[in-house]
């Protein structure tokens, strides 16, 4: 078995929840998920099997996009609705759409996040939720990332009420923390704030559109048809630089050979993916650090054509 299984992922577990439960399903141990999804959080969760677990990194690194909503008067421990008050303030202002707007616009483009304290993310060796768990409060590594492009929803033209809240669409980098984003959003606004509410609607090339349930993946199981719904592990890499290569010159790449660089790819910095003339991906190549010329094999996906 292999490919990608786009998840549509349920509120109430964790992602590692979602592999353990696959693994029953699929009757395989090769699962993994693509980037951690809070369990509060629905949506899309690509999930790799078999030889697809080699390039679920691409699909980590790729932009996602998000619908949510934030509720501002009030933040919270963990920045979302599962945690509890930390300050609360009566809003005892109309806001307006445009102001709303104004405040999403100047959050675009590259900006600074601190990562919440209730989080996956390592600080010497230990992740956050665990210091956060046990009362520790310890300094957290700013990270730059960025927002593509962000949205007000709602159509209201003006907003009000001792607690408010709206929509938003939001497109944006890996490592880009949503919740916090709701937070930035409130103090900017003048309010303690959090995130309410939160789908991932896409991952890389993967939309709430393609996404099966885990009924439907049993179902889909049990009738012996999950072939026909695993995407291919080329479509994990669609978004990346292409090296189309003969026959020939595959037989090299199976083994690790390095390859010139041709001339269209000079100014990619990135991965770089060997690609047959039917499309099939057989590696991942990144400039050689040392022999500026040539590519560099960083991962082999496939020794032989299947």
């Amino acid at each position: 078995m292999e490919g990608i299984l786009p998840l549509f992922k349920p509120a109430g577990l964790t992602s590692h929840d979602c592999v353990f439960k696959l693994r029953k399903i699929l009757k395989t141990k090769k699962v993994g998920h693509t980037g951690t999804l809070d369990p509060d959080v629905t949506g899309v969760l690509p999930i790799c099997i078999g030889k697809a677990t080699k390039v679920a990194e691409y699909i980590t690194d790729a932009g996602k996009a998000y619908e949510g909503e934030v509720t501002i008067g009030f933040s919270t421990t963990t920045e979302d609705a599962s945690g509890d008050l930390v300050e609360k303030k009566i809003v005892n202002r109309t806001i307006t759409h445009e102001e709303i707007q104004q405040v999403l616009n100047s959050l675009t483009g590259e900006i600074e996040q601190t990562p919440p304290m209730f989080s996956a993310v390592k600080v010497g060796g230990v992740r956050l939720y665990e210091y956060a768990r046990k009362g520790i409060e310890v300094e957290r590594p700013s990270r730059r990332v960025k927002i593509y492009s962000i949205e007000l929803l709602d159509e209201r033209s003006e907003y009000a009420g001792e607690t408010i809240s709206f929509r938003f669409r939001v497109s944006c980098s890996k490592g880009t923390y949503i919740r916090t984003l709701a937070v930035m959003i409130g103090e900017r606004l003048g309010y303690p704030a959090h995130m309410s509410h939160l789908t991932r609607i896409q991952s890389a090339s993967y939309s709430l559109n393609d996404c099966l349930t885990f009924e439907e993946v049993e179902k889909l199981m049990a009738a012996g048809n999950i072939s026909t719904v695993l995407r291919p592990l080329e479509t994990a890499l669609s978004h990346l630089p292409k090296l189309l290569i003969n026959d020939k010159v595959a037989e090299k790449v199976k083994n690790g050979a390095l390859l010139p660089i041709p001339e269209y790819l000079n100014t990619s910095n990135g991965p770089i993916i060997a690609e047959t003339k039917d499309g099939l991906a057989l590696a991942i190549y990144a400039k050689h650090p040392n022999k500026p010329d040539l590519l560099k094999p960083v991962k082999v996906l496939r020794n032989e054509i299947e």
